[in-house]
């Protein structure tokens, strides 16, 4: 942001008139944009330094499989049983997409290990947006607008929209999440994903649960809107530390 200079005759009330208005919360100065929003959001959930300084992050989707990830160098674990019943680890580095994968503890090759290294690799890419998005609103590609107030249950939430130039998976997904005005926490969002058809009803689950993780905060828990579903983020866990066998050995990892 620029700052704008006085001249020193006027620099007195120039400067009380700036302190006037810092004071004042963005909302009372006007329509606040959405990077405004984004950047409020961002310091309630802890601030940029401690989303840069947080290094290993450790929950689980669903009860179905558990990620461990090195934000810092991109190596990554993925432990779980498929739906035919087999355990498998996928060891992998989210930045070459280069690894090695063990099904019912064997070690797979050729084109099962690349399909092994794919299916991690989406499921990171899921898993981490359902457990992660606010910190991802002014990520590159993402296009962010704000679409005003929306009245839900008694609160004025400023709606943000973000679709996706292309970047993803899914670059045509749109997601629209929901501010609230007093915390900057994101208390639900919505979304019609890229192969539903344009006019589809959007989707809405809560986020509950929000509380402090390492330096940063996190919600464990999703409950859909309409209907009774639920969706658990269990054993959250953000790390300094992780023993290097992590993402070295298919062995069983330790609490």
């Amino acid at each position: 942001m620029t700052r704008s200079r006085s001249l020193f005759r006027c620099a007195a009330p120039f400067l009380i008139a700036t302190l006037v208005l810092a004071a004042l919360p963005a909302r009372a100065q006007g329509t606040p944009t959405a990077d405004q929003i984004a950047d409020q959001v961002q310091q309630a959930l802890g601030g940029k330094e401690a989303w840069d300084q947080t290094r290993f992050i450790r929950f689980s989707f669903a009860g179905r499989r558990t990620h461990t990830w090195d934000k810092w160098t991109g190596r990554h674990r993925l432990a779980g049983q498929s739906q035919d019943g087999k355990s498998y680890v996928v060891l992998s580095n989210l930045n070459t997409k280069e690894g090695d994968a063990w099904v019912d503890g064997q070690k797979v090759d050729g084109d099962q290990k690349k399909e092994w290294l794919e299916r991690a690799y989406g499921a990171w890419v899921n898993d981490t947006y359902w457990l992660l998005m606010p910190y991802k609103l002014r990520d590159p590609g993402v296009n962010l607008t704000y679409e005003g107030k929306a009245e839900i249950d008694g609160t004025s939430y400023d709606k943000l929209h973000l679709t996706f130039g292309q970047v993803g998976l899914t670059p045509g997904d749109r997601y629209w999440a929901y501010i609230n005005p007093t915390t900057h926490l994101m208390d639900r969002w919505e979304y019609v994903l890229q192969d539903q058809p344009a006019d589809a009803k959007p989707t809405q689950w809560k986020w509950e649960g929000w509380q402090r993780y390492g330096k940063i905060m996190l919600a464990p828990t999703r409950t859909q809107t309409e209907g009774d579903r639920k969706l658990e983020l269990g054993n959250i866990a953000v790390l300094d530390s992780v023993p290097d066998s992590v993402f070295t050995s298919p062995g069983p990892v330790a609490p």
